[in-house]
């Protein structure tokens, strides 16, 4: 039974006549009379008893007309809840990231989300990026992507990112003959990072820092583009998983190699207060991103 006919009898119903009907539903009486016929031709029975200034529902009529508040009740409030969803979908989401190197694999992320989900505005924050926790708790970013596991009862953390990270340099330097680098083979290099401090950069923080070792010289170069340059004039080396690497043509005189002899592997955290974890818009941003960073 269309929607038509149970709009119909309740306007009928509420109205007492089908002139007053016609105006409620934009259609001429003419147009009202052969809906309701056709509606009592399906069904087999009358739905309203009628004379020239009476009308009355039927027995059959009453129950129809009883189904037809519920079925518009129960419309009216699924849109109600669908238009609270959509406003809970709408949302500016401030994200940084403990390691910049993350920052290579962001704009495509971000340029996908602009086409599913255009009512969320996300930007990115590239401040301390050592302070990314304390961030998040105070409130000053909303989504934190860390390498170090945070500990609280206020955050949600979820892992969706693990990585290797690998000692690039020239062939010509000496230590690209060795299987694997032990931290004491840093002490008389340059070392490219992307930005100062020390403890965002995760060679240092969870290689070099816990063996005591410093290198010779540290140059904070933002652009990867220069450190590669800079490598490949044989002038130092850098630390960066090979993901980082894949939107620059890179020199065939260039040489990876493994920090440690297991490797420098770490796993990405993404974090979030857990009162904002159920929020519309911040659960739909990290289903998103776990579909596309998730191991």
């Amino acid at each position: 039974m269309e929607l038509k006919y149970f709009r119909l009898i309740k306007a009928i119903q509420e109205e007492g006549s089908l002139a007053n009907s016609s105006e409620r539903l934009f259609l001429t009486q003419s147009a009202l009379s052969h809906q309701l016929r056709d509606l009592e031709e399906r069904l087999g029975f009358k739905v309203f008893y009628r004379s020239r200034n009476k009308w009355e529902l039927t027995d059959e009529g009453a129950e129809l007309y009883s189904l037809a508040n519920k079925l518009f009740n129960s419309i009216d409030e699924s849109f109600s809840k669908i238009k609270n969803i959509k406003e809970g979908s709408k949302g500016t989401i401030k994200l940084s990231a403990e390691c910049q190197s993350f920052f290579h694999a962001i704009p495509p992320f971000i340029q996908k989300m602009g086409i599913l989900y255009p009512e969320i505005d996300i930007e990115v924050t590239l401040g301390a990026t050592h302070q990314t926790i304390s961030q998040v708790l105070s409130n000053e970013i909303d989504i934190a992507i860390v390498t170090s596991k945070p500990v609280s009862e206020e955050l949600s953390v979820s892992p969706v990112f693990k990585d290797e990270i690998f000692a690039i340099m020239h062939k010509e330097n000496p230590l690209s003959h060795l299987e694997f680098l032990e931290a004491n083979h840093f002490l008389n290099e340059h070392l490219f990072i992307n930005s100062f401090p020390l403890e965002g950069v995760a060679v240092y923080e969870h290689f070099l820092k816990p063996n005591k070792i410093n290198p010779k010289k540290i140059s904070a170069i933002p652009f990867t583009e220069i450190s590669l340059s800079m490598i490949q004039a044989n002038m130092g080396l850098m630390c960066a998983p090979k993901w980082q690497l894949n939107p620059f043509k890179l020199s065939k005189e260039l040489a990876f190699k493994r920090i440690s002899k297991n490797g420098l592997k770490r796993t990405h955290y993404l974090v979030v207060k857990m009162e904002h974890r159920n929020k519309k818009y911040i659960n739909d941003f990290i289903c998103s991103f776990e579909e596309d960073f998730l191991d």
